[in-house]
């Protein structure tokens, strides 16, 4: 079911006509933008802190602002070009050369930030690591990479393997005292300060590596995804249209900057853009998600519906008591928007909810609902000016409208990934087609461009033993039910009587709803009369919690594992 549209709100946003843009667009203009034409070496930090910091009008904009325990931090683009030079500077007293990694294990804190770009500065790749990792994540990420050094904090540090650190020279730690439990800890508190304030930024190849991100652990061996210096041309484009960045715009990108969204969008997208970032250093809650859009004035918000549903479950009270003023535009990543939520954004926030899709893999946003285009709810919008989607069949040809197929993006664009970590067969995998890059995730298309995600291409389900159809489908008709708070699908394989597949659905009830034979069996029924008869779903699961990857991604894996009685790992410990 395609819905109805929703009104663009902003016919000033950066993206104007969306067809006229797209044909207009390149990539070498993109390059002008930045004065990198035919530069066989650049650097993303002086195109990013440093051509804003030697802006006179531009220099004391605040480009950082890191809230914790109720205190600001705030770090001009002078500032944070002086102080992230200084840590390039105690990185290279240390001996780190360009193509070494540092693992940056930390809480949130200022130092993960100037380490990312200090690293960025002088060619080390950096690999930021959630600080809930776990020992055993710690030892499989440390084996593979190779680090030669670990930034950490001492509350962390029993976190790391000591018999996997063979390759780590040196573990910094932000605080005292230190642990004493690894040889080579160093105390690096207050020396950053105490280094020269200028470094010479090295131009590095366009395909040099800035940064490793691990990702899908829960699809098997955790992948180390890189990417490069060039990826600044993507990062900064879709940054405009479709966060509708301008210099000094204040952006919230509610993200780790262990996920690759919080790398890109929340730490050098926005600085490439000369907006200011805001980092909230403080547990989630509502009320202090609330407070911090209408104390900093937050013009542009970047969440997830992982997020959004949370702010649902407090209730619609909550949000009239703060001033949203300053926000004009939200947009959301992690798994996709479903139109529940995106109408309740609408009438309690005053905003309609954009959402995108990206990957990992893919280094920058592809898919998405601009500021200035009208939305479909439920829809991943269209693609980015310089990038090409299409809808491939399973003979690697474009599909038509309304045929259900794998989401392809045109090679290449600044911004996919240059290589996995060690791993080149598996590299490879994504390129089979030839001239496309394949990203597992099944899609419609419409006939005016809209998307819409249908699951991966392992979830699918088959009806009637030809039509395959993907469990968002159905998990979409299942949010239709009062009584359905989240919804996962799974397949349990085919029926040998009659080739359909059989359908397990996981439920999690809002709160005036109680599990019962009665109400799986109105599900049931409600399930046929609004998709389909065919669709056998033999049993529904009510359960406390649906299992997710941190960036609120669905884990049907697990699901599937658990309904097999197959290991299915600790969702909880699972990252994407």
């Amino acid at each position: 079911m395609i819905k109805a549209r929703v009104s663009a709100e902003n016919p000033d946003a950066n993206l104007g006509p969306y067809d006229q843009t797209r044909k207009g667009f390149s990539w070498a203009e993109e390059e002008k933008r930045y004065g990198i034409e035919h530069a066989a070496r650049i650097n993303i930090v002086t195109e990013s802190v440093d051509r804003w910091a030697g802006e006179s009008d531009a220099r004391d904009r605040a480009a950082l602002l890191f809230e914790q325990g109720g205190e600001v931090r705030t770090y001009s683009y002078r500032k944070l070009r002086q102080e992230s030079c200084q840590w390039a500077n105690l990185l290279h007293d240390y001996g780190l050369q360009p193509g070494e990694r540092l693992f940056i294990f930390l809480p949130q804190c200022p130092e993960t930030y100037l380490a990312m770009i200090g690293c960025a500065r002088l060619g080390v790749i950096f690999c930021n690591l959630f600080s809930t990792s776990t020992y055993g994540e710690m030892e499989v990420r440390i084996r593979d990479a190779r680090p030669a050094a670990i930034l950490t904090h001492p509350d962390l540090a029993e976190q790391l393997p000591a018999d996997a650190m063979e390759s780590v020279r040196w573990v910094f730690l932000t605080r005292g005292p230190l642990p004493g439990a690894l040889p080579n800890e160093v105390l690096v508190e207050n020396r950053p300060g105490r280094m020269p304030p200028e470094f010479d930024n090295p131009l590095l190849p366009r395909r040099g590596p800035l940064y490793l991100n691990y990702t899908s652990g829960s699809t098997g061996t955790p992948k180390g995804i890189v990417h490069a210096h060039q990826d600044l041309l993507g990062m900064g484009a879709t940054a405009r249209y479709v966060l509708d960045l301008s210099p000094g715009t204040l952006l919230w990108t509610e993200a780790d900057p262990a996920w690759v969204t919080g790398t890109v969008y929340g730490v050098f997208a926005p600085w490439l853009c000369g907006a200011t970032l805001l980092v909230q250093g403080d547990p989630f809650s509502a009320s202090n998600l609330y407070r911090t859009l209408e104390k900093h004035g937050v013009e542009v918000w970047y969440t997830t519906p992982t997020t959004i549903r949370h702010l649902v479950e407090e209730g619609e009270d909550l949000p009239g008591r703060y001033d949203f003023s300053r926000l004009r535009h939200v947009a959301t990543v992690g798994e996709p928007l479903v139109p529940d939520l995106f109408y309740w954004g609408l009438r309690n926030l005053g905003h309609s909810l954009h959402d995108t899709w990206w990957m990992t893999e893919t280094g920058v946003i592809c898919l998405a609902n601009y500021p200035s285009m009208d939305i479909k709810p439920g829809a991943m919008g269209k693609p980015v000016p310089g990038l090409e989607a299409a809808v491939l069949d399973e003979e690697g040809e474009p599909a038509p409208p309304m045929t259900m197929g794998e989401l392809a993006i045109r090679l290449e664009w600044p911004g996919l990934m240059c290589a996995l970590w060690g791993d080149e067969e598996r590299y490879e995998q994504y390129f089979r087609v030839p001239g496309w890059f394949l990203t597992g995730d099944m899609v419609l298309r419409d006939d005016e461009g809209y998307y819409y995600h249908q699951g991966r291409t392992d979830d699918l389900i088959k009806v009637g033993g030809i039509k395959m159809i993907g469990p968002y489908e159905i998990e979409h008709v299942l949010y239709m039910h009062p009584a359905v708070a989240e919804a996962a699908v799974i397949s349990k394989g085919g029926d040998p009587g009659s080739g359909k597949s059989s359908v397990k659905a996981f439920i999690v009830l809002n709160p005036s709803f109680s599990p019962s034979n009665r109400l799986s069996q109105e599900i049931r029924a409600f399930l046929r009369a609004n998709l389909s008869r065919e669709i056998a779903v033999r049993d529904i699961s009510f359960i406390d919690q649906i299992p997710k990857t941190r960036s609120g991604k669905i884990l049907r894996r697990v699901l599937r594992a658990k309904e097999l009685g197959l290991p299915g790992g600790q969702p909880l410990n699972l990252q994407d």
